[in-house]
């Protein structure tokens, strides 16, 4: 029992062909760095294709992220079932096409498969929704996730931060993320403590 105990926990991580796949690779390495989690890696045709445009990434590149990697089309794999137990999912980015597919159901591949087990399983499932703007089939799709109890979280620049790259963008997402399943981390290098002591702050770099 104690052995068990000391094993770390599993958290699927899907990338689909959004873009933005920035985050999941940002993700996958908080992860490692943190080594609290065994990541379950899902990546769909789409998302690989994006990768390799938006970062330059080959499947290999992502692959070797994660500590353990299913084919998108195997929908017998160990994600797929119930019993196989995890702490919940993301999908970031996720495109509009994986969110109907959560939405109503489909389960047609590995990645929506293993996204509806986090629903039935009544586990956390984290959608980074990327899209803008947005259509009422999308809007109506995101209240279904929402309505079954997964949280739909757009990668919304937290501005209040002061980022000065598109990594500090990321990192943010990454951290909030995390934040969600409660997983202690450094992303986010300074949190919101209230417009009172972000003035103070402001007043006393004047002063200095």
């Amino acid at each position: 029992m104690a052995e068990h105990a000391h094993k770390p926990q599993r958290i699927v991580v899907g990338i689909s062909g959004a873009s933005g796949a920035v985050i999941g690779v940002r993700l996958l390495a908080a992860l490692r760095r943190l080594g609290t989690q065994e990541t379950h890696l899902i990546v769909s045709a789409s998302g690989a294709v994006t990768a390799a445009q938006e970062l330059g990434m080959t499947r290999g590149d992502l692959d070797s992220l994660a500590d353990v990697v299913y084919n998108v089309r195997d929908i017998g794999a160990a994600v797929a079932s119930g019993s196989f137990i995890t702490a919940g999912m993301v999908i970031a980015p996720c495109s509009m096409k994986t969110l109907a597919g959560v939405a109503n159901g489909f389960a047609d591949n590995l990645l929506t498969r293993a996204a509806d087990v986090m629903l039935k399983e009544r586990r956390r499932l984290v959608l980074v929704a990327r899209e803008t703007p947005l259509n009422l089939a999308h809007l109506r799709n995101m209240t279904s996730v929402t309505e079954m109890g997964g949280i739909v979280m757009p990668p919304v620049p937290a501005f209040y931060a002061h980022p000065k790259t598109i990594e500090d963008v990321v990192d943010h997402t990454v951290g909030r993320i995390l934040d969600l399943f409660a997983i202690e981390h450094r992303e986010i290098a300074q949190r919101w403590s209230g417009l009172a002591d972000e003035f103070t702050e402001r007043r006393s770099g004047v002063d200095e």
